[in-house]
């Protein structure tokens, strides 16, 4: 009996927030996918008003909108890796639970866009317990900054030590694992760490870069780790390969005038094609 060879492409959607600047969101998530040899499908949560200079003005997508973006992808293509932004409000976040329950994607990334670079609140407070409540114990990998996990582990976080007392906090309210990203702290490296419970922390660092284009650097390195999980790799080597992904692409971009704020990152600097894997049917 003959059997047809068919292809397909590692595949990672992310349901995040549209940035009409380019640098963040969507338009981050999908570049970072294209960059890294992943194809990117997307569900669009909020539509956003900004530039480089902050964030003028936000409108949630429908609820009918956003499931029916959901649905529509996850009943067509094989999703190897989901990227979740900003959500805007709790609508949104009940309605991508649901999702989750009724897909079952395997690696679920959580950025939990609250706080722009900008230092705009991108989030309603309704969504907040949703997130963390029904969010959390379903992903793979929750990666807050640092104003974020001051918020979410309600204490100041000046130093590594600080870094791994929010840590343990955050793990205790059902995350799996913990990226704690310290690119706001003040020092001559840039150092994030991987808290996963029972196991030891990895301390990863690169030299800290001076520049203003920094905006988008979080959704960058959450849709980096979500693109080489699709690839294959284990947690800790997708968070490791993002963050050298992430540091180049800040180190490509610096010198770079786009707008009058903080620029984005060069997302293209060394562009993998995508590659295509064997499926029998």
């Amino acid at each position: 009996m003959k059997t047809d060879t068919f292809y397909r492409y590692p595949t990672a959607l992310t349901i995040a927030g549209s940035d009409s600047g380019g640098g963040a969101g969507i338009q981050a998530d999908i570049k970072t996918f294209s960059a890294l040899g992943v194809y990117g499908a997307s569900v669009i949560t909020s539509i956003t008003a900004q530039n480089t200079q902050g964030v003028r003005g936000i409108q949630a997508v429908s609820p009918e909108v956003l499931k029916g973006q959901l649905d529509a992808v996850f009943q067509d293509i094989t999703i190897d890796a989901v990227k979740i932004g900003m959500l805007h409000n709790k609508t949104a976040a009940e309605i991508v639970v649901n999702a989750i329950d009724t897909y079952s994607p395997s690696r679920i990334i959580l950025d939990p866009v609250m706080i722009s670079t900008s230092g705009n609140k991108l989030l309603q407070d309704d969504a907040i317990d949703i997130i963390v409540r029904e969010l959390f114990k379903r992903t793979s990998l929750v990666t807050p900054n640092i104003d974020e996990a001051e918020f979410l582990s309600g204490m100041k976080i000046t130093s590594e030590k600080e870094m791994c007392l929010a840590a343990e906090k955050l793990l205790s309210l059902g995350c799996h694992a913990v990226l704690m990203k310290g690119g706001h702290l003040k020092g001559k490296e840039m150092t994030d760490i991987l808290y996963v419970s029972e196991a030891s922390p990895l301390r990863l660092s690169a030299e800290t870069v001076i520049t203003l284009n920094g905006h988008g650097t979080g959704c960058t390195l959450s849709s980096a780790i979500a693109a080489y999980q699709a690839l294959g790799k284990s947690l800790p080597d997708a968070v490791r390969l993002a963050k050298e992904y992430i540091t180049k692409a800040i180190t490509e971009g610096k010198d770079v005038r786009t707008g009058h704020g903080h620029g984005p990152l060069n997302h293209f600097f060394a562009p993998v094609p995508l590659v295509k894997t064997e499926i029998k049917r």
